[in-house]
């Protein structure tokens, strides 16, 4: 998807949460949400059906609030690992295990692993994308029961900012005509995630 290179996840310096621009990141996500959604509506990068396409006026979303934007501190991993990714069909697709964030919401501690695509690193425009999929207590309720990504970069440094209103669906849950990977078990939230994108009809 096209706008997987714009308004990603932003790199800081380490700082406590008090200290995050937090209006800044909301008007990243609204941006965010409102360049998905011209993409929605494009036929030649949407992934909805011609029905679909059609009726299609925006995405659902979570209201955007400071909740789920926050801090994170990256550690990468020392020694390269392959993992086995299971998708929506019979392609079984490997990735590096490249890395973990831990960061807390509303008090409560979780961490996520992120994966880099091994055929990425031989392209200068994603060479440094990095892959975080996951899934919540939200999944099958108010979101996507497959789970849901978020594009994640390369971290310069070891703080970074974790924006979950830019969670978005694979384009499976639109479709079956797409082969996507399944999230892993260990990148459960135990919690509600109540942000990014929402099921079709949900508001």
């Amino acid at each position: 998807m096209k706008v997987f290179i714009l308004l990603v996840f932003s790199l800081t310096h380490s700082f406590t949460f008090a200290q995050i621009d937090t209006e800044r990141y909301i008007k990243e996500a609204q941006a965010y949400q409102e360049a998905l959604n011209q993409e929605y509506a494009d036929s030649f990068s949407s992934p909805l059906e011609t029905e679909a396409l059609e009726h299609f006026e925006a995405l659902p979303f979570f209201p955007i609030t400071s909740d789920f934007i926050v801090e994170a501190r990256f550690e990468k991993f020392k020694k390269k690992q392959i993992e086995i990714f299971q998708t929506s069909t019979s392609r079984m697709p490997t990735y590096v295990v490249f890395g973990k964030l831990y960061f807390k919401i509303q008090g409560k501690a979780f961490e996520l692993t992120v994966y880099q695509n091994p055929a990425f690193k031989k392209n200068k425009e994603l060479k440094d994308y990095l892959f975080l999929p996951f899934t919540d207590l939200s999944n099958g309720e108010t979101t996507y029961g497959g789970g849901r990504y978020l594009d994640f970069y390369i971290p310069k440094t070891a703080s970074v900012i974790l924006n979950f209103h830019q969670a978005y669906n694979p384009y499976c849950a639109y479709t079956d005509k797409y082969s996507c990977p399944v999230p892993p078990k260990n990148n459960f939230l135990d919690m509600e995630v109540n942000a990014g994108v929402m099921l079709l009809g949900q508001h």
